[in-house]
Formats: C-alpha cells, sequence, structure tokens
C-alpha cells in the first residue's frame, strides 16, 4: 500500500454497500442498505442523498440520465432532481422474504443484480440481468446472498460472490450476449461469519475482496494469489470501486457493527487504477 485508507468526512451507514463511480460528473455514489439511502459525493465534496422508501441494494447511474436502483421488488428508475422512482421490472414478486443486494453493470450497459432472504436461509437467492431493453434474465438460482460483481479487463471473465458460499468464483463470460458458463472458484475467502462480500476489478486484472466481518480489504492477482491486505478499522467492510479523475483512489464502504468506524466511508490510493464504472443503457 502507498497510502492507508482514510476516512472520509461522509455519512454514516447502518448497511453500507455497493460504491459506484460516475466519470460523467466525477460522483461517487453508495447505498444504505437497510436504511434504504441512496448517497451521493459529488465532485466538490458535498453530499446528497435519497429515500428509496424500501431496501435498496445497489445503484447504477443510468446512460439516458438519472439512476437505476436494485430495490426489495425490483429494477427501478431514480430521479434525483425530484427524487421520484418508477418501476422498469418487477423481480421476485412472489417471494416477499427476498430483496436485491450488490449488482453492477457491464461495458455493454446490462445490470446484474442478485437477491437473498433477509433471514439469510441458504439457497433462497439468485442473480439476475436486466437488459437494456428492461427485459429480466434468471441466471442463477439456489444462491445464499448474492454479492459482489466485476469483470476481467478484457471481457472474457466475470467474478462473483456468494457469500455464503464463502468464496469467488469466476465464470467464463460473452460480451456480446451477456451470457455466463463454466462456473469454477477463483479463491476461497473466510470460515464462519467471515465472509466476502462485494468486490473490484482493477486495471490489471486485480481482483479486489472486501470482507465481512474480517476488518479487511484483500488484493488478487487474476490467478487467485494474495498480494496484499488491506486492514481497515470496521470489521464489516462491504464493497469497494475506483473511483478520482485518474481512477487511483479506491474507494470502500462498510457496515455498523464492531470496530471505531463502523458504517464509515474510506479511501486510498493503492498504487494501481482501475476500470470504469459503466453506467445501465436501457
Amino acid at each position: 500500500m502507498t497510502t492507508q485508507p482514510e476516512r472520509v468526512q461522509a455519512p454514516v451507514c447502518t448497511l453500507g454497500e455497493g460504491p459506484v463511480w460516475d466519470g460523467r460528473d466525477q460522483s461517487l455514489y453508495w447505498v444504505d442498505i437497510l436504511e434504504s439511502r441512496v448517497h451521493r459525493m459529488a465532485a466538490d465534496g458535498s453530499f446528497s442523498s435519497w429515500d428509496t422508501g424500501q431496501p435498496v441494494g445497489a445503484v447504477v447511474p443510468r446512460a439516458s440520465g438519472g439512476l437505476v436502483v436494485a430495490v426489495r421488488d425490483g429494477f427501478m428508475a431514480l430521479d434525483p432532481a425530484s427524487g421520484t422512482l418508477t418501476t422498469l421490472a418487477e423481480v421476485e414478486k412472489d417471494q416477499p422474504g427476498n430483496r436485491m443486494n450488490d449488482g453492477s453493470c457491464d461495458r455493454a450497459g446490462r445490470f446484474y443484480a442478485g437477491t437473498m432472504a433477509f433471514d439469510e436461509s441458504p439457497e433462497a437467492g439468485a442473480l439476475y440481468r436486466l437488459d437494456p431493453d428492461l427485459s429480466v434474465t434468471s441466471l442463477l438460482t439456489g444462491v445464499g446472498t448474492s454479492n459482489g460483481i466485476g469483470w476481467s479487463p478484457d471481457d472474457r471473465l466475470m467474478y462473483y460472490i456468494d457469500s455464503q458460499a464463502h468464496r469467488v468464483d469466476v465464470f467464463d463470460y460473452d460480451p456480446a450476449t451477456g451470457q455466463i458458463g463454466g462456473r469454477r472458484p477463483f479463491k476461497a475467502v473466510g470460515e464462519g461469519d467471515v465472509v466476502p462480500d462485494g468486490l473490484t476489478v482493477d486495471a490489471d486484472g486485480g481482483v479486489w475482496v472486501a470482507v465481512w466481518e474480517g476488518y479487511a480489504l484483500l488484493h488478487h492477482d487474476p490467478d487467485g494469489q494474495l498480494i496484499e491486505t488491506v486492514d481497515l478499522p470496521a470489521a464489516r467492510v462491504t464493497s469497494c470501486v475506483f473511483g478520482g479523475p485518474d481512477l487511483d483512489r479506491l474507494y470502500i464502504t462498510t457496515a455498523a457493527g464492531p470496530g471505531e468506524s463502523g458504517g464509515a466511508l474510506f479511501v486510498c490510493e493503492p498504487g494501481v487504477t482501475g476500470q470504469p464504472s459503466h453506467p445501465f443503457r436501457g
């Protein structure tokens, strides 16, 4: 590490998650799942937030303007100017015990996000893809806690975390169709209550994994070998994303709990650059 993580003077979250960098206006967005809020840190350092009215697992910019969120009931458009939410596609309407969790967009603007049970029942969740035409495709079932998603720089691999499996998996990925296949283990992480949560992939193909109850962010090379451990003063490290004008700043979200800074937002400069976040193109 060239710089140890520093706390950002940002709103403290109950369950901070899903950071995404919007290169268009140099803003960072992230969510507080249990408080049903989307937060934004603007380029000038000012903050704003929106109430989604239901648990929100992920947020991404929308190419046509505004934001798209993955909430309890499915995918919705959020107009930042008015705070209005509009349903784009319902997900698992017949399963009120589930909610949507982490998600991300690929280069083509397809939004991948998964679900989990509120009570964390095993195999109750799934992984979905929202295409630009607003159709929803089920990609995986029998998921415990659907979490981090990211792509290799050449778009040939997709990394995915089911936290309850204590493992980061990797799929062969078709960038033309968005289809996935050939699932295999990439790296085992944690045991018991210590589980992998969110992830991001840097421009060199390094995979950064947030560790819930682990006080740490783990940096792996493309072969799955651990390169370094970033220690944080919060046990429940939830996710991370590269941002800043040069994509050389790594923002890290956490949740309330053990540690002196649970729920805080952190930033560090790890000496590598990230890949840009992509907007939903529907």
